[in-house]
């Protein structure tokens, strides 16, 4: 009750949010219903909450507007308080990990661990986690996944940090989508490695113009654009491999939301067109979680002995009892039961989320829904800054479009925008080029506007509330001019087909 009347004294549930039911917040916290209802009543009486039969209990519209309210701290400058919503794109909801499942598959694989797999690992990885992986992806994925091709790493950044450092690589252009996640691009540019951008549409990335980029590899996310939502078209898959073909070029391909698709079967990945032309990067941390830290690079056979030397003679990143754990989780087939069960949960979020913009915003265009955790919302010309400021105001974790263009994109603005981009980098995820507030600095004339909404993250429990609180930001932010947005002219995602 204490933790209620402070979080609303400070405005970080604001005035009208829906609060999860007595039921469902008893059960996420473990307690009995009796107590929660009992807590949510006394907030009543005192004022703090209003209950009405038939819309649920809100927080009071004045409730933090007292003296009370007044006497609070203001929240350091310098540290970005917790959103009580988080809507940041990639990630997936941690609560629904499946603890009893992986509790078995641990058990077994500790009991069956040879001796060696207490000691110093090989950089390749457990070879039980590699043959798991084989037949797992193949049959998932359609990626051509013989266990001698396959490293083990730390996840997709540790994967694409260890490419970054092949010398045939880090010595050549890296081609890369014009929108993408900054730490990918901060990584590259650490290590040495010198990025153009392509441009990215309906279409997926537009990679017709790699031939006069003298590009040496391209990073794709063929499956799921991020953030755009678009996916490669198949002349476009089968161009990039015929340029990688033909200029002896690498593709670098992120397996994005690869597993997460509801209009038709996941598409397979873009390795299966040419194995020895394209390097397939993935991970658990959207099907799992990102705090287990296991990732896989499937290798064209003649980058495997490149990239084992420059991991160095020891596995120094993954603990071989987790790889255990995970090669028994895929042969088991827990792993394939919890990825059915979440693209079942994600998709009923995403007609959640389209349905209640459509009711209460019918003139917003939601875009990219076909595939993933997250959505794009478009917005008129200027209203991009006004919603992001809004939800910080609300405690609504929000990202916007303009945060994930690339620095070298075509009709990028060069100048102050860059310096601050590269000084700060991301917040939570969201991306460089932001002020102290989160809140974009500079939106480049010409440029889509628009809010990347991610609905993996809230707990069950908490979406409907999330969602609330995401329309009432825009509402607040964008009446009346919410009637008429903007159409893109730029990167566009795709609808469901």
């Amino acid at each position: 009750m204490r933790g209620l009347r402070d979080a609303i004294r400070s405005g970080r549930l604001a005035p009208g949010t829906r609060l999860p039911s007595s039921r469902s917040l008893a059960a996420d916290l473990g307690i009995a219903r009796n107590t929660v209802a009992g807590a949510y009543a006394e907030l009543a009486a005192e004022g703090w909450l209003v209950a009405r039969q038939g819309s649920g209990t809100r927080v009071a519209p004045r409730a933090a507007s007292g003296p009370a309210a007044e006497a609070s701290p203001p929240p350091r400058p310098e540290a970005a308080p917790r959103p009580v919503h988080d809507l940041l794109p990639g990630r997936p909801d941690v609560a629904a990990f499946p603890r009893a499942a992986w509790l078995s598959s641990a058990r077994r694989a500790l009991g069956a661990a040879p001796r060696e797999a207490l000691g110093v690992g090989d950089p390749r990885g457990r070879p039980e986690l590699r043959l798991a992986l084989a037949d797992y992806l193949a049959r998932a994925r359609g990626v051509f996944a013989e266990p001698g091709r396959i490293v083990v790493c730390s996840g997709f950044h540790h994967g694409l940090g260890l490419l970054a450092r092949v010398p045939r690589i880090r010595r050549r252009t890296l081609a890369v989508e014009s929108y993408g996640l900054f730490a990918q691009h901060r990584l590259l540019a650490a290590e040495g490695v010198r990025t153009t951008a392509l441009p990215v549409d309906e279409r997926g990335a537009v990679v017709g113009e790699l031939a006069g980029r003298q590009a040496g590899a391209v990073l794709l996310t063929p499956a799921h654009q991020f953030p755009t939502g678009a996916w490669l078209h198949p002349e476009r898959r089968a161009a990039v491999v015929d340029w990688a073909r033909e200029s002896g070029g690498l593709v670098i391909e992120d397996d994005y939301d690869g597993e997460y698709r509801y209009d038709r079967e996941p598409l397979g990945a873009l390795q299966s067109l040419d194995p020895e032309r394209v390097g397939y990067l993935g991970s658990v941390s959207k099907s799992l979680g990102p705090g287990v830290r296991l990732g896989w690079l499937v290798l064209p056979a003649g980058l495997v002995e490149e990239v084992l030397a420059v991991k160095g003679p020891w596995e120094l990143t993954t603990g071989s009892l987790d790889q255990l754990t995970l090669a028994d989780f895929l042969e088991s087939g827990g792993y394939d039961r919890h990825v059915r069960r979440m693209r079942q949960r994600y998709r009923r979020r995403r007609d959640q989320l389209v349905a209640a913009l459509a009711a209460r915003l019918p003139g917003l265009r939601v875009t990219g829904i076909s595939a993933g955790l997250h959505a794009v919302v478009e917005l008129p010309a200027g209203a991009e800054r006004r919603v992001l400021r809004e939800a910080r105001r609300r405690g609504v974790g929000l990202s916007g479009l303009a945060a994930y263009r690339h620095q070298a994109s075509p009709g990028e603005r060069e100048g102050p925008a860059h310096e601050s981009r590269e000084r700060r980098g991301e917040r939570e995820g969201g991306g460089g080029g932001e002020g102290p507030e989160g809140i974009p600095e500079v939106i480049p004339e010409g440029i889509p506007e628009g809010i990347v909404v991610g609905y993996g993250a809230p707990p069950e429990h908490g979406f409907a509330a999330a969602l609330d609180a995401l329309c009432l930001v825009l509402e607040a932010a964008l009446s009346p001019r919410c009637a008429a947005p903007r159409r893109s002219r730029g990167p566009s995602a795709t609808r469901d087909r």
